[in-house]
This record gives C-alpha cells, sequence and structure tokens, in this order.
C-alpha cells in the first residue's frame, strides 16, 4: 500500500458504492479538543474583562463627581462624603516596595544556597518544606504573629529612637509581607538556578574560576530573567495582600509621613469600609480604588513580561 493510499484510508472512513468520504472520526476529536482549548482561553479572557468593566461600571458615581482629582487628593471622609485615594496608593506602593527590598537578599540566598552549595541531605530538605509550609499558611496568622511579635519588637525600636511608639505601621506590615512573598521568589528562583547548564558552569571552573565567581559571573546572569520573574510575582502578591497587612498596618486614612506611620493600602481600606459603606458614592468611592488596584497589578504584569522577554533576548 502506497503512502497516498495509506493518508486516504486514515483521514476518511465510511466509504461504499456511491457514498462521499465522510471525515474520520480523529479529525472530528482533534476539532474537538481544539474548540475547548479555544473555548477555555476565551472564557478566561472574558472572565478578566466581566471584572474589568463591572468594577468600571460600579465606579461610575465616584468617577462623575470626583474626576481625576480622585487620585490625587489627600482628603478621605466618609461623613462629608469627601474622598481621595493617595493615602491608600502611597501606602499600597510604599509597603510593598520596602517588602520587595527586604525580600531580595533573603530569596536569593536561599534560592544560591539550596541550587548550588547543598542539594541532598536533612538540613535542605527541611528548609525546602519549611518554604512550602510558609507559602501555605493563612494570611491571618501571619496577622497574629505580626501582632504578637513584630509590633513589641518594632514599638521598643521607636521608643528607642524617639519616635511615636505606634508600633503598626508600614514598616511593620512591610516586615510580614516580605516573609509572606519569601517563598514564591525563592522558590522559582532556585528552580531556575538549577536549570542552569552544567557545562557552563564547568567550563567556568575549568578556566580557574571560584564558586563565587560561577555564581556572580555565570549563573545570576543566566538566571536573571527567572530571578526577575520570582520578585515580580512576590510583588504582585504584596500589592494584593490584605488580612495580615489590615492587622498590622495601623488602618489610618491620613498621608503617612514616614515609613513608621499607621496608614491603610487599597486591600485593606477596601476590606475596613466596604461593609459599612452607607451612601452610594463611598461604595462607589471604594470600588474604584478596586479599579485602581486592578490597574496597578495590570501594569506591573505587563511590564515585568517586558523586563523578562528583554533578558530573555540578552541571554
Amino acid at each position: 500500500m502506497g503512502k497516498n493510499q495509506q493518508q486516504q484510508k486514515i483521514c476518511y472512513v465510511n466509504t461504499g458504492p456511491g457514498q462521499k468520504p465522510g471525515v474520520s472520526k480523529f479529525f472530528k476529536k482533534d476539532f474537538l479538543f481544539k474548540f475547548i482549548l479555544f473555548f477555555s482561553g476565551f472564557l478566561v479572557f472574558l472572565l478578566v474583562l466581566s471584572i474589568f468593566v463591572s468594577l468600571i461600571l460600579n465606579s461610575v458615581p465616584s468617577l462623575k463627581e470626583f474626576g481625576l482629582k480622585f487620585f490625587v487628593s489627600k482628603t478621605w471622609d466618609p461623613v462629608f462624603e469627601q474622598f481621595g485615594a493617595l493615602p491608600f496608593i502611597t501606602g499600597t506602593l510604599l509597603t510593598s516596595f520596602l517588602a520587595i527590598l527586604i525580600t531580595i537578599p533573603f530569596s536569593l540566598a536561599i534560592s544560591i544556597y539550596l541550587a548550588e552549595f547543598t542539594k541532598h541531605g536533612f538540613y535542605p530538605g527541611f528548609l525546602k518544606n519549611s518554604i512550602d509550609l510558609l507559602a501555605g499558611v493563612p494570611s491571618v496568622v501571619y496577622g497574629f504573629f505580626g501582632i504578637f511579635v513584630i509590633v513589641p519588637v518594632i514599638r521598643y525600636l521607636q521608643i528607642k529612637l524617639h519616635i511615636e511608639p505606634y508600633g503598626v505601621g508600614i514598616f511593620t506590615a512591610s516586615i510580614i509581607l516580605s516573609i509572606m512573598i519569601i517563598p514564591f521568589s525563592s522558590s522559582l528562583g532556585r528552580e531556575i538556578i538549577e536549570m542552569v547548564p552544567a557545562e557552563i558552569k564547568e567550563a567556568a571552573y575549568s578556566l580557574g574560576s571560584t564558586r563565587f565567581e560561577v555564581i556572580k559571573y555565570v549563573i545570576l546572569p543566566y538566571a536573571r530573567s527567572g530571578i526577575t520573574a520570582g520578585i515580580l510575582l512576590a510583588l504582585g502578591r504584596a500589592i494584593g495582600e490584605t488580612m495580615a497587612v489590615t492587622m498590622v498596618i495601623g488602618n489610618s486614612n491620613m498621608m503617612p509621613e514616614s515609613i513608621f506611620s499607621p496608614s491603610n493600602t487599597m486591600a485593606s481600606v477596601i476590606a475596613n469600609e466596604f461593609t459599612e459603606a452607607v451612601t452610594s458614592i463611598h461604595l462607589s468611592s471604594l470600588i474604584e480604588i478596586g479599579v485602581v488596584l486592578f490597574l496597578v497589578t495590570t501594569m506591573i504584569s505587563i511590564t515585568g513580561k517586558i523586563i523578562i522577554k528583554k533578558f530573555a533576548v540578552h541571554q
């Protein structure tokens, strides 16, 4: 049987005298499988779009009432129905980026240690399991840890520095966030570092490089896109975190004066006031903050993809 005859036998079935070739069952299943994949992807896109549209529609009263000054106003007063989101945007950015700055050295050190210095044994296994456990701890538990452990320490530090000893505030929330996001960045960083080809490292060692030089000049440049991806993933988690931050940030609607000041994030103010909003403009303002949070998260995600793509091209 020739090749063309084999293809004809595969592609067509149920062919008889006076009948036209029919489409094979295999082709029908393949078409159905592709349709399911396309529909699933389109459904996710439709879900994201519907979330964004619903937020926009419900925030229309606030958009009409305050316009662009909503994003630059420092006043948040439900009694007089004056609302501005600048304190919450500032609090969100300060806590998130400060948490990232605290996280980077620890997550990078953990990634390098587990991927290069010790891969097998009791302690590396224990450390990996501990990191996985940190990722699964509920945020409210981190909040309790912050209240009973971190807040007294920060209050003692503030007394020594002659600062008002609130204990709670942006810095306290940043420490809690940094603990929460370490598992995300360190786990992804470890996996990326382990994927560095052994030939490249062996070539560097053969030229007389030390382990520190191999890590600095070979491993980190090669794995920087993956490490950056882990950091951005952790940043996205930090920006959207709600419960743990709400418990230790102080819940102040005033513009923060320093990193030790009580404040609020966009997520925490929504959690605090959404069920207590009695006026439509108050509720609409909270939903508009949700729109801002959605857009900020989207911008960070897009920026991260651009950076990762840029690093991948240079590699």
